[in-house]
């Protein structure tokens, strides 16, 4: 597939780039998407939830009342689960969700990501570009020359640029991350996605090929 490479001021440059099949059309597989998604939102649990069983929760260990003559269900403990601010059962407890996923499958689910957004066309390629300091407005500026700026977007940059990064950070609908970070949940997540030229090569040799 062939894009045009747009200046960031919205007008289509003279270059032209040509997407790698191997990446942006293949078969999509959307149960490795699925697996990967899943991993990656598994892998953001913090599992440190707990709840207090019968034997951990605070209480006395009083006989509430006697055993016959109220009329009433015979009741022993405070710390029953059946009386309020009582036991939990089966409550959680800190554990991992975390869990292993090959890396062959990883990286269909990432071709298949690329390849859907590739069909959609959802992908945009611009030239590469830094900012001096951190600024929202230029950002937001950039995406306004591309009818972007009320959608989901995800930048791809081709260097750890840290301004570019910062001057993203305080817009809700966008993100921007190495091209040799890119995951499944973020390139699905965005409506749209948005390349820089110089990142492609670093696409590829993060995919292995």
């Amino acid at each position: 597939m062939e894009l045009t490479v747009y200046k960031i001021d919205g007008t289509e440059s003279s270059k032209k780039v040509t997407l790698n099949d191997a990446i942006f059309n293949v078969e999509p597989n959307d149960h490795v998407i699925w697996l990967d998604v899943k991993q990656y939102l598994a892998n953001q649990r913090q599992g440190t939830h707990d709840t207090l069983e019968r034997s951990t929760v605070s209480g006395s260990t009083r006989k509430l009342k006697r055993q016959k003559g109220t009329g009433g269900a015979r009741a022993g403990s405070i710390k029953s689960p059946t009386i309020r601010h009582g036991a939990t059962v089966f409550g959680p407890h800190p554990r991992d969700y975390s869990f292993k996923l090959n890396k062959k499958v990883k990286r269909l689910a990432r071709f298949s990501a690329l390849t859907y957004k590739a069909k959609e066309g959802k992908i945009t390629v611009v030239e590469d570009f830094a900012f001096d300091a951190p600024k929202t407005k230029a950002y937001l500026d950039i995406l306004k020359k591309f009818n972007l700026d009320t959608h989901k977007t995800l930048l791809l940059a081709n260097e750890s640029n840290k301004n570019v990064y910062l001057s993203s950070r305080n817009l809700q609908r966008a993100k921007v991350v190495r091209a040799c970070d890119i995951n499944t949940y973020d390139v699905l997540n965005a409506t749209d996605l948005i390349i820089c030229e110089g990142s492609l090569p670093e696409i590829e040799k993060m995919l292995n090929l």
